[in-house]
């Protein structure tokens, strides 16, 4: 039994010698199909990690084997995966959006190689190999926060604004754009505060807030533009509200210095000016980031010289200026009386001259006691500002006029004058001809040419009648001039005056040396063929816009000779075209050398138009207040009531909107049919178009029609006609 027993054991002993055998023998051949399935590139790799040799260790024996019958066969591949998993696992958000460039594509590492791995067996007989298990799936993690720009004290702040900006900016920002503009500024910056940190006003807050103080020095209103109490503001709450009110306080003010605070269709229907929009977004980059604040907001107020001057001016007005205040004694009436045929010049003295010189800015000859021409000339364009009777005479009404002058008045005009500058163009010139630009004042009837900031050439103009025939303020550009031109009468003219003539005498226009035309609809057209009759001279400037108008020569040059010089029907006459047209002519096509006695060789009676190969822009402005070159303040007549309209809407429309746009009557270029009486002189005898034709504004800015025959009848040298 024991020699049984004893073979028994050798028996299993054996056994387990040849299932260690064969296990080793297995593991060998499944790393080497491994080995074999890998890329090339794990195999470089691999090669490039050093390994251990193998030892030369002779295969076990039954005398190796010990059972262990508690012993198991741990799993290398579990082993590996526990290390893998200790090594890499790390908490995951609870959503990950995984881009392709974010999946890694590394091999997984292969497990380690030891000696004795395949060298020694499994030792135990009851050894059991168990199937590597899945490793144990990581916690869920809570979701990482991303790390805020926004310090600890500010983030209460930042919270209550988040929320805020979230669901009720429209409290604090009536505009679409600046809801729009907010919520992309404070979003970027994770709702930081930008006026305040740590409860404290910044150097950014302080120059808005000196700013909006200021606003008055600009002729806008310091209470258009609310201040929050940030000394009060001592909660989370109480500072976001203030952050949004200093913001949209600020909006308000950059909105108004640039662009005013009435449209100007608010005014009249026949203002027409360029819009020019801030942008909030850049309102809030540019101010939140610049090193003076204060400026940056400043500086949406108008550039213009002449802005600044009357802001100059305004100053003194309140009392802020310096200079003492001049009184003008009573005293017997000057008169100056200038040299004529029969008399010679008549010249006064006296000892409150020179006060009355510098009272009216005469910088000349400042202590000479002779009431002279250039003294009496000051005295009548004052006359003339204070809507007195423009004599020239120093009487007691214009004396007490000087010394108690309507200051609160002033000031009111002042300010709308500075109003109406925001309505101009930022940039009134244009930069490829030097900033050229030509400049109209309708109330004191001038015309400027400016290049380089510098006034180039200047003359006498005469403007539209008040009322219905008012000269239209507007921006455009001058595109050419037409020497010899027609004129092609309005339709205003044509219906309201030339029509109704007509029926009192049939033969007017053609002693006038009018053609008439009438298109087989019935619409009329008047023109008049070019001449040294014609009623717009010899020269045309185009600038083409909706309301007509155009500047020109004119026949009747006694007018210039007026002080007040609003007669025509909305379009600008010049004194000296001829040297308009070479200066403007000389500025486009330098060149050319163009002068007054060229733009003469070519008067005649065909039409030649010279198209400039710049524009040139055309400002016509309404300045019944500005500073001279003498640095003096000139007030002109508000002929127009423009001054009176604005000032009323500021005082009495307070809570309104005054920046909406209010819509107009559009001119039309339309004629009506027209019946016409018996004995009218008719050019083309019904034979003309078989609609109304070209529209007026086609005729007037188009392609330059065929020159007309000659007027029937006589030419008409001192009749006078009805112009614009």
């Amino acid at each position: 039994m024991r020699d049984c027993l004893n073979h028994r054991a050798g028996f299993d002993r054996v056994l387990m010698t040849v299932a260690a055998t064969f296990l080793a023998v297995s593991a060998s051949s499944a790393l080497a199909q491994d080995q074999a399935r890998s890329s090339a590139a794990e195999l470089a790799i691999e090669a490039a990690i050093p390994r251990p040799e193998p030892a030369n260790v002779p295969p076990p024996t039954a005398a190796d084997i010990k059972l262990d019958t508690t012993a198991t066969v741990q799993d290398p591949t579990k082993e590996i995966a526990k290390e893998s998993v200790k090594a890499h696992a790390a908490p995951a958000p609870d959503k990950v959006e995984t881009r392709p460039s974010d999946v890694a594509t590394t091999p997984a590492p292969e497990a380690p190689k030891s000696e004795t791995a395949n060298t020694e067996p499994a030792k135990a007989d009851t050894a059991t190999v168990t199937p590597a298990a899945p490793a144990a799936a990581a916690p869920a993690a809570e979701p990482v926060k991303a790390a805020s720009n926004v310090p600890a004290a500010d983030q209460p702040v930042a919270d209550k604004l988040k929320d805020i900006i979230g669901a009720k900016t429209s409290r604090y920002f009536d505009r679409k754009n600046e809801r729009a503009a907010i919520e992309r500024f404070y979003g970027a910056r994770d709702f930081a505060p930008v006026w305040t940190q740590g409860g404290n006003p910044t150097a950014a807050a302080k120059g808005v807030i000196a700013r909006l103080k200021d606003a008055a020095s600009d002729g806008l209103n310091p209470a258009d533009y609310p201040l929050p109490d940030f000394a009060a503001a001592t909660t989370p709450d109480a500072l976001a509200d203030a952050e949004l009110k200093l913001t949209a306080s600020m909006f308000d003010y950059a909105r108004h210095a640039q662009s005013g605070r009435m449209h100007w269709s608010q005014v009249s229907g026949d203002i027409l000016y360029p819009e020019h929009p801030v942008d909030p977004n850049e309102v809030l980059a540019k101010v939140t980031t610049a090193a003076d604040a204060s400026a940056a907001l400043d500086s949406y107020n108008p550039p213009h010289k002449l802005y600044k001057e009357l802001k100059a001016k305004l100053a003194e007005l309140r009392g802020q200026g310096n200079g003492p205040v001049i009184e003008i004694a009573d005293g017997p009436a000057l008169k100056y009386t200038p040299a004529s045929k029969k008399h010679a010049e008549i010249v006064v003295e006296d000892p409150r001259v020179p006060q009355l010189r510098t009272k009216l800015g005469l910088a000349e000859n400042a202590s000479d006691t002779r009431y002279d021409a250039a003294v009496a000339e000051a005295v009548r364009k004052f006359q003339s500002s204070a809507e007195m009777k423009p004599t020239g005479i120093l009487d007691d009404k214009t004396v007490k006029a000087l010394n108690t002058p309507k200051r609160d008045k002033q000031i009111d005009v002042v300010v709308v004058n500075m109003e109406r500058w925001r309505w101009l163009p930022r940039d009134l010139g244009a930069p490829s001809l030097g900033d050229a630009y030509v400049i109209l004042n309708i109330p004191d009837f001038t015309l400027k040419v400016m290049q380089r900031g510098q006034q180039v050439w200047t003359t006498r103009v005469v403007t539209g009648k008040p009322g219905q025939h008012a000269t239209p303020l507007l921006t455009e550009t001058m595109k050419y001039i037409t020497v010899n031109p027609t004129w092609n009468v309005p339709p205003s003219i044509v219906y309201n005056e030339y029509l109704p003539a007509l029926q009192q005498d049939p033969t007017v226009l053609q002693r006038m040396g009018l053609k008439l035309e009438q298109n087989r609809d019935g619409s009329v057209h008047i023109s008049q063929p070019p001449g040294e009759a014609n009623a717009l001279g010899r020269v045309r400037f185009n600038f083409p816009n909706k309301f007509l108008v155009y500047q020109h020569d004119t026949p009747d040059k006694h007018l210039f000779a007026r002080d007040e010089r609003a007669f025509s029907h909305g379009c600008m006459r010049v004194q000296n075209p001829d040297q308009y047209a070479s200066v403007l002519l000389n500025i486009t096509m330098p060149n050319e050398k163009y002068t007054p006695e060229r733009v003469r060789s070519m008067y005649g009676k065909s039409e030649i138009d010279l198209k400039f190969p710049t524009p040139i822009p055309v400002n016509i402005t309404y300045q019944t207040a500005f500073v001279d070159d003498a640095g003096k303040l000139q007030f002109r007549k508000d002929i127009y009531g423009r001054d009176a309209t604005m000032i009323n809407i500021l005082k009495n429309s307070r809570g309104k909107d005054l920046e909406s746009v209010v819509a107009h009557s559009q001119p039309s270029y339309s004629r009506p049919a027209t019946t016409l009486p018996s004995g009218v002189a008719v050019a083309n005898n019904g034979g003309g178009f078989g609609s109304s034709g070209p529209n007026f504004f086609e005729r007037l800015f188009g392609a330059a029609p065929t020159p007309p025959p000659a007027p029937v009848g006589r030419r008409p040298q001192q009749q006078r006609v009805f112009t614009r």
